[in-house]
Formats: C-alpha cells, sequence, structure tokens
C-alpha cells in the first residue's frame, strides 16, 4: 500500500512561499492525489468518544492530513460539555478560545436566544451564515487553528453545513495567479472594525492578511469572512481580483464543497475550514430544536507525524 506524506517539506523551504515554486509543486501533487470526493469520505464512527480507539484515531486524523477535516459519528447518545472537552483534548485540542458569547468553559452552546447579548450574534440565530473561518476578527496572538461542532440536537428543518478546505483555497487562487495569493497575505488586506456595545469598545479593530504562515509551525492559516457589512479590504486593483476570484471559487459547482446536515451525535473535527451553514426552522412541539456545541482552539490537530495510506 502506497504511503503518502501530507507535507512534504524541503530543508528550509515552505510550500506557502510565493518564491518557491519547487515545493508548491511538491506539496501541490499530494494535496490533489486521493482527495475526498464527498463529505461521506470524511466519516468516521466513534464507539465510545471518551475513548477513541487507535483505528479511529487515526482514521479521523487521515482525512484531517487530506482536507484539514474529518467528520465524526458517535454509535451512542450526543454528548455533554464535559464529555466534548475530553474527546477534542484526545486530538491535542486543549486552549481554548473564550470567546464573547461563549460560556464560562469555553465551550458555546449555540441555539436560537431570542433575547440578551448573544441574540445580537447570527450564530445565536435560525438565520443563515455565509463562509468564515472561526475567529478572523481575534488578534494575531489568539490564532484560531481549530474548531469542533457538536450536534445535541437538529432542527426539523434546515441547519446543513458546507465545508471547504482553506488550503485547497489558497491552491486555486495560486494556480489562478500567485499574484491574487500574495495580494490576499498583504498585512493590512483586512480590516475588521472594533466591536462596540452602548459606547464602549469590547474588541479592538483588527487589521491583517487572509492567508498567513503560523510561526509556530508553518503552517497555512486563513482568517476570512464573506460579510459586506462592518469590513474593510485594502483597496488596490490586484486585492480586488483576487476577492473577486474568491467569490468565484466560493460560488462554483465545480469547486469541492463539502455538504453536510449533522443528525444528532455527529460532528465536525477541522482545522478552522472555511463554513457555512443554511438557515433552519426549530419545531418547540416535537423537541426538534437545534443545539450545537462549538469549541475554538489555539491549538492545532496536528498530521505532520504522520504518513496517509492512499
Amino acid at each position: 500500500m502506497l504511503q503518502l506524506q501530507t507535507h512534504p517539506r524541503l530543508r528550509g523551504s515552505s510550500p506557502f512561499d510565493l518564491d518557491d515554486d519547487r515545493a508548491y509543486r511538491a506539496w501541490r501533487a499530494v494535496k490533489l492525489q486521493n482527495y475526498p470526493r464527498d463529505a461521506h469520505d470524511l466519516l468516521v464512527e466513534i464507539r465510545d468518544p471518551l475513548q477513541v480507539s487507535a483505528a479511529e484515531h487515526a482514521a479521523l486524523t487521515q482525512r484531517i492530513a487530506r482536507s484539514n477535516m474529518a467528520i465524526f459519528a458517535l454509535s451512542q447518545p450526543p454528548l455533554d460539555k464535559n464529555a466534548f472537552a475530553r474527546f477534542c483534548a484526545q486530538f491535542g485540542l486543549i486552549r481554548l478560545d473564550k470567546n464573547l458569547c461563549a460560556d464560562d468553559d469555553g465551550i458555546s452552546e449555540l441555539h436560537v436566544i431570542p433575547e440578551g447579548r448573544a441574540h445580537e450574534y447570527i450564530p445565536y440565530s435560525n438565520k443563515p451564515i455565509n463562509w468564515h473561518t472561526d475567529g478572523y476578527y481575534n488578534a494575531p496572538d489568539r490564532l484560531i487553528r481549530a474548531m469542533v461542532l457538536h450536534c445535541v440536537q437538529a432542527a426539523a428543518r434546515g441547519g446543513a453545513n458546507a465545508l471547504l478546505d482553506h488550503e485547497l483555497v489558497y491552491l486555486l487562487l495560486r494556480d489562478a495567479d500567485p499574484a491574487f495569493v500574495a495580494a490576499l497575505m498583504h498585512p493590512h488586506c483586512m480590516t475588521i472594525p472594533a466591536n462596540v456595545e452602548n459606547g464602549v469598545e469590547i474588541r479592538a479593530a483588527q487589521t491583517g492578511p487572509v492567508f498567513s504562515v503560523d510561526p509556530s509551525d508553518g503552517r497555512l492559516h486563513m482568517r476570512y469572512t464573506a460579510r459586506t457589512r462592518s469590513i474593510a479590504w485594502r483597496d488596490d486593483a490586484t486585492t480586488r481580483a483576487a476577492l473577486h476570484k474568491l467569490d468565484a471559487l466560493l460560488t462554483s459547482e465545480h469547486t469541492p464543497i463539502f455538504h453536510h446536515r449533522m443528525q444528532a451525535g455527529q460532528g465536525i473535527l477541522c482545522n478552522n475550514v472555511l463554513h457555512t451553514r443554511t438557515a433552519f426552522n426549530d419545531d418547540l412541539s416535537t423537541g426538534e430544536q437545534r443545539l450545537v456545541l462549538r469549541a475554538r482552539y489555539y491549538d492545532r490537530i496536528d498530521t505532520d507525524s504522520m504518513d496517509t495510506a492512499a
């Protein structure tokens, strides 16, 4: 059985260095070989989430090595928050980002909230959520490297996710024109204005690139939102062209986007890939009220040390 290094490295080189075409071509060849065809290829069944077996762990990390994401399905009832955190820890995910609307333990319960602070934020509504990576408004010292979702209860209708590997987006943009990638790597490419509540600034404005190379491990990080309000882009022709191409990729039927509607007990384990959520409707009369646990981590699911079987 052929063994493939998931992210080949040449000594002192990086596939994300625009001046190193040799490293990029080696990485690109491996990235495209045996890439998953659809969401079913990402699915792994887990017998005991508190004691993930070696085979189950390998199956999940192999999928993440190929596409930065995997879908897990539990053979027992959905997890509570404590068990959810213990499941995530088995993949090296420890350092939680305690974001604005998260609970004290750093884990968010995503469901429709009719009033209060969380009500102002779309994840706590039944509205659709456009393409984004989590924590795109965070400061550089709070990069969200991994994100995990776990469905406790599905909605009566809707609430499906679309998922797209950020490394594949980089590849498609670089193949189209390396200048697009250079523009999206500019340190002043994207600015998210400050978050102000009742005249008080609770988060400062954040300016930075869309694509960056994480200094901690040399891996690619993407910071992006498709929102059109309360965002400022660097005003130059190449950036505008790059954003136009990116939008075309996100709306093209030819882009390998995975679609999956989580059922109770299922979840998404990923290295903060691009994702969306469709609108949904709950049915309180039947108890079909969507509840999803979300955990954001400063840690990344490491796959560099492993090979994946072709």
